[in-house]
């Protein structure tokens, strides 16, 4: 009995500890729950709360964009409605200058442009030389004066000259005697006081005295000088053979000059050639009789001609060929030597609507014109086409009939900056 006493009491021991142990892990596992389910309601509501604000703040961000962007387009319409509009009287238009136009057609020239050089007319230059060699006595004249045809130029001493006038007088002087011996000879054979032979004879002399008098004559003539009994044989007189200018001198007092020396060179420049250089792929354009504008590129001068000799062959080295344009030069501005600019209409075509080309200008990156209104300048873009540089084509902007500003636009321009920056202010 006392064995089993024992024995109950370490069962019931026992079974206090398990029910014990039991309800501490209970306890503990119900905790555990517990606190978990409190983190996770602290952070759902963290998270809860972070989602309201930042869809708070996103709404007023949308809300702040949606105010600016509706100041942007104010702002972009007020500028808008300032800058495509230019207030003036009529009164400030005339002060500024400005000129107004109505809007119509014109004709558009698309021309190609080639270099070209002033030069001489060679076909009115001369080369002038004594053509006998002598001793330079006297210079008339000075370079770059002007001359008129057959006007003292110099004064050669040439004992060649000297010969052949000598020459001259001599059969002068045998054709006046064998002319003497044939109408002697001459009468008395028709008196039947001499023979015929003797006739025939003194004919013959005579003839032959007057061949050697041309003879010595027309020598004298290619020379183009006479005589020259008022100044010594050897006297011989250099004249112009034209009228012109005196380009170069390569003569000087007591200097020896030969036969074929070049001492003046004459030219007439009431017109000049302009040579151009054209390149093989233009030869189509360019063609005998096509008028064209010429400008130089010193200075502001402009003149009109016509092509009147194209080359037949091409330079070996440079592939191109000749062409020249006789221009007239009243005034001698165009003087040889000067570098200009050949304008040739390869096309040419009819537009409804051109304007001049300094009517237009750049306004924020677009071609603009000032058109007239009642209060004013509207700045009216537009659409540009062919051109020639003096006119352009418009596109489309402008109608036929509207009133612009042809000269004097960019002080219209000027004045818009002007009107832009206090608006901006």
């Amino acid at each position: 009995m006392k064995i089993n006493s024992t024995k109950s009491k370490v069962i019931a021991i026992g079974l206090v500890t398990v029910v014990v142990l039991a309800a501490a892990g209970w306890y503990l596992s119900g905790s555990n729950d517990t606190a978990k389910k409190v983190v996770d309601g602290q952070h759902r509501e963290s998270a809860g709360h972070a989602d309201t604000e930042h869809h708070g703040a996103k709404g007023d961000d949308k809300h702040i964009d949606s105010d600016e962007h509706a100041d942007g387009e104010h702002h972009d319409e007020a500028k808008e409605s300032h800058d495509d509009k230019l207030e003036l009287s009529d009164a400030q238009v005339a002060a500024a200058g400005v000129k107004l136009e109505n809007v119509g057609p014109a004709r558009i020239r698309t021309a190609i442009t080639l270099p070209g050089e002033i030069r001489f007319n060679e076909d009115k230059t001369a080369h002038v030389v004594p053509r006998l060699a002598g001793v330079v006595e006297q210079v008339a004249v000075s370079l770059g004066q002007q001359v008129k045809r057959g006007q003292l130029l110099a004064v050669v001493a040439s004992t060649d000259l000297a010969e052949q006038r000598s020459e001259l007088l001599a059969a002068q002087k045998r054709y006046t005697f064998a002319r003497t011996t044939y109408e002697r000879e001459k009468k008395l054979w028709d008196e039947k006081i001499s023979a015929e032979q003797d006739y025939l004879q003194a004919r013959q002399v005579m003839n032959e005295a007057e061949i050697a008098l041309q003879n010595a004559r027309q020598k004298l003539n290619v020379l183009g000088t006479g005589v020259g009994a008022s100044g010594g044989l050897n006297r011989y007189e250099i004249r112009a053979p034209f009228n012109g200018m005196v380009t170069e001198k390569h003569i000087a007092l007591g200097e020896a000059v030969a036969a074929d020396a070049s001492i003046f060179t004459i030219s007439d420049l009431s017109t000049v050639w302009a040579e151009v250089i054209v390149p093989a792929k233009d030869l189509n354009l360019v063609r005998l009789g096509e008028k064209v504008q010429i400008r130089a590129t010193a200075f502001e001068s402009t003149a009109s001609g016509s092509i009147s000799y194209v080359g037949a062959l091409l330079g070996e080295q440079t592939r191109t060929a000749k062409a020249r344009i006789t221009l007239p030069n009243p005034d001698m501005a165009w003087r040889p030597g000067l570098f200009v600019n050949v304008e040739v209409i390869s096309s040419e075509v009819e537009v409804n609507v051109a304007l001049p080309s300094e009517a237009i200008q750049s306004v924020d990156e677009k071609q603009v014109v000032f058109v007239r209104t009642d209060d004013g300048f509207m700045v009216q873009a537009v659409v540009t086409g062919r051109t020639d540089g003096r006119m352009t084509e418009i596109v489309s902007g402008l109608q036929p009939g509207s009133r612009y500003a042809a000269t004097g636009s960019f002080v219209l321009k000027s004045e818009l900056g002007k009107s832009g920056a206090e608006h901006a202010h």
